[in-house]
């Protein structure tokens, strides 16, 4: 969470537009003009535009059964054409779509004709093995080319696609694959990760071995493997193949045919204030619109010159909107990476920038500060002169994060946009326009042109300047979640229901609005964690950590930690019948730790475990987990006067120190 006082000491501080910059950049003032005026004809000539229609829409937005919206619904187009075809089309073959940088140094440049016939033998093949429109796709794949390969492959054919982050436990992609009821599974034997083969098959083995009392998985028909890691894998005759072998067989000929603005794209898993991940579902047209103009205008794209690189995984919403998605609709060459930041040394990133000449560079915080941390003499021994824009995601940026961003890795010139967006928008909706907004270190800035969002109180009021509140959007947009997967009820229920005499879609970010009216997040209000930009439910953990025997109860709080943004703090009770099995209590931390990566994955595991006798709880047996985010920042106690035992914070506090 970003800090309040901290962030106030800082507004004073301005980045004008650069005027050499602003001459040449491809947003300008007149879309917020064309916005103002008339918003849906707005996002029907950004859709016209930007997209290739094989049987154009006439009807712009469909709002007459919210929250579930229809946007071109009556238009017809195919997103692999959109991202593929129609550039090789236009005589950009040629170009450049990936840079690939495998972490042990391996490396391939794929033109835009070379990607579009892989995604043509690939579709092919999916087809070959039995998938049809509408049939569901998990992907479980390292950052190769084959997983963009596989995402836009399974788009091309009208099939949804799952992507699961490869660093997920066999226990989660076995959730999401029941969830969705996925045919197939594509997968690779295993991927390079801090030096090392981190194996993947494996974990698909384990997870389609799991019986919860129905059985082994009996959607998934076949598991497709690229071979990457070339570690040892077991194999399933009949139900295992090849990626390699199989698409060797088939044709590099496709014809790409066009679906309905309206037709599901994919399923991404996120957290959720209950233990059950939520499949956030997204659609076609709208998506895709609103992925190729927040790509094309917030990172003031020119294609035939510029090369692009997001270092998100594929695994999470990020890297399907721009690593996937909207840089290929727009033609872009970008990078993409398969490792870590710091493999085999520091300074990897600044190493892949100079030798790629990147010139649009979009981050974490968290890494950022990583890198603060390690000194800016590590990016200044590199050539970063190619940087002309900079990118943060994935967590409010704390002022001097933003200040080290711009004045050490851009050179003191480049413009620094912070994006703020979710899973479930789809898309950028709050961020500055290069070349256009006067910068501010550490907010959020603006609503985009054609988003409309507020900050309100808990009645739906919108706040005064400097007054705190919740982030919520007002109108739909092109982008939005078109549901929870076999769940309407929870979306509604989820982001609809605290503000439906409104119409308002809840965030569940805090924010407050300066006196210039722009907006600064402050973090969630609900009860999920981020953690290094990934969200994470305290729930699903708390329910990872109670499947434990050692556990009798557990509870989890997100706690401030200045590398990942939040941290993962755990408070357990051990079950009396345990209490001879657990050792010291460092031991049943370690224990615990271990035992939440293997359900959930590593980047669950929490910093710390405390082993308590009780948890503070309300009369009504509420945790009151406010009391112990107190003790895992290592504040003052607040009130615990609604406390059933009011005694019980100073014992907790005495366990703890």
């Amino acid at each position: 969470m970003v800090d309040t006082i901290d962030n106030l000491m800082h507004e004073s501080r301005r980045f004008p537009p650069d005027e050499a910059f602003s001459a040449n950049a491809v947003a300008t003032p007149a879309l917020y003009e064309a916005a103002s005026e008339d918003r849906l004809a707005f996002w029907a000539e950004q859709s016209k535009s930007l997209l290739h229609w094989s049987k154009p829409f006439t009807r712009t937005l469909d709002w007459t059964n919210p929250p579930f919206a229809k946007w071109f619904d009556d238009g017809e187009l195919n997103v692999a054409y959109n991202c593929l075809d129609r550039h090789v089309l236009a005589g950009n073959g040629d170009r450049v779509a990936l840079y690939w940088e495998g972490e042990p140094g391996d490396s391939r440049a794929v033109t835009y004709a070379e990607l579009t016939a892989e995604v043509k033998k690939a579709a092919n093949l999916l087809t070959a093995l039995g998938v049809r429109e509408g049939d569901r796709v998990a992907i479980y794949l390292p950052m190769i080319p084959e997983a963009i390969v596989a995402m836009l492959a399974v788009a091309r054919i009208g099939a949804v696609h799952s992507v699961v982050f490869g660093g997920f436990s066999a226990e989660s992609l076995r959730a999401r694959i029941d969830d969705a009821q996925a045919k197939l599974v594509i997968t690779a034997d295993g991927g390079w990760r801090k030096g090392k083969v981190a194996p993947l098959k494996p974990a698909v083995d384990e997870a389609l071995a799991i019986d919860h009392g129905d059985g082994p998985a009996k959607s998934v028909e076949h598991v497709l493997v690229v071979k990457r890691g070339e570690n040892p894998v077991d194999w399933t005759p009949g139900r295992d193949l090849w990626w390699h072998d199989e698409i060797a067989q088939v044709s590099d000929e496709h014809m790409a045919k066009p679906f309905a603005a309206e037709h599901p794209l994919f399923i991404l898993y996120t957290s959720g204030t209950t233990g059950k991940p939520k499949g956030i579902l997204h659609t076609t047209g709208g998506y895709l619109t609103q992925a190729a103009y927040t790509h094309k205008n917030v990172f003031d794209l020119h294609p035939e010159s510029d090369v692009y690189w997001s270092t998100a995984d594929i695994g999470w919403i990020t890297g399907h909107s721009y690593v996937v998605y909207g840089p290929l609709a727009n033609g872009a060459t970008e990078v993409i990476y398969e490792g870590t930041p710091e493999t085999p040394e520091p300074g990897r990133w600044w190493d892949i920038i100079e030798k790629y000449k990147v010139t649009l560079f979009y981050a974490a915080p968290t890494a950022i500060r990583g890198f603060m941390k390690q000194g800016r003499q590590i990016p200044q021994s590199r050539d970063l002169s190619s940087l002309r824009l900079l990118g943060s995601v994935g967590e409010p940026i704390n002022p001097e994060a933003w200040v080290w961003y711009r004045e050490i890795i851009g050179d003191n010139k480049t413009p620094v946009v912070d994006t703020w967006w979710q899973t479930e928008t789809g898309a950028i909706m709050v961020s500055a326009l290069p070349g256009i907004t006067t910068l501010k270190p550490g907010s959020a800035q603006v609503p985009l042109p054609g988003i409309s969002v507020d900050v309100v109180t808990d009645a739906g009021e919108s706040v005064g300047p400097d007054e705190g509140g919740l982030l919520v959007i007002t109108e739909p947009w092109p982008s939005m979640a078109r549901g929870i997967w076999g769940d309407p009820d929870r979306f509604i229920a989820t982001y609809w229901e605290m503000f439906k005499d409104r119409g308002y879609y809840f965030a569940g970010d805090g924010a407050r609005k300066d006196k210039d009216g722009e907006i600064w997040l402050l973090g969630r209000v609900d009860d999920v964690m981020n953690v290094s930009g990934h969200r994470l439910s305290t729930a699903e953990i708390e329910s990872a950590l109670v499947s434990h025997p050692l556990t009798a109860e557990a509870a989890v709080v997100g706690a401030s930690d200045d590398t990942t943004g939040q941290a993962v703090v755990a408070f357990v009770i051990v079950k009396d019948s345990q209490r001879e099995n657990a050792t010291s209590p460092d031991e049943v931390a370690l224990e615990l730790r271990n035992h939440v990566a293997q359900q959930i994955g590593p980047i669950a595991r929490p910093r710390q475990v405390f082993v308590v006798n009780e948890l503070p709880k309300t009369r009504s047996g509420k945790i009151m987990r406010r009391l112990l985010r107190d003790v895992a920042e290592g504040r003052e106690v607040g009130d615990t006067t609604t406390l059933a035992d009011t005694a019980v914070m100073q014992v907790i506090a005495k366990a703890v120190n």
